[in-house]
């Protein structure tokens, strides 16, 4: 069975030249991981202090860092996020910063 989708709407194309990005603007991100001793309070209070997110945000960084063992919280340049990475692991939650694929 094939399908025919229709667009009703024509794509138009601009005669630009277009430029490929090779290399995002932020190519790091900072990675937050589970473990068997912070409390759900704690790591969302963290991520609240720290990365400033919202209360919705940082319950639902927590949700996934649980259910997942981790979860990049945040994406930046390593001397951005390099002081967040300290911060949360002063306060003794696993956190490391690591390099997004492909970059």
């Amino acid at each position: 069975m094939s399908l025919n989708l229709h667009n009703p709407r024509p794509v138009q194309y601009e005669d630009e030249d277009t430029a490929v990005l090779t290399t995002p603007d932020d190519p790091f991100s900072l990675v937050v991981w589970n473990d068997e001793v912070n409390t759900f309070e704690w790591v969302i209070q963290t991520l609240m202090e720290v990365c400033g997110h919202s209360l919705e945000q940082a319950e639902q960084c927590a949700m996934i860092i649980h259910t997942k063992g981790k979860y990049a919280v945040k994406q930046g340049s390593y001397d951005e996020l390099k002081p967040q990475c300290d911060a949360i692991t002063e306060r003794g939650i696993g956190a490391t910063i690591e390099e997004i694929a492909g970059t």
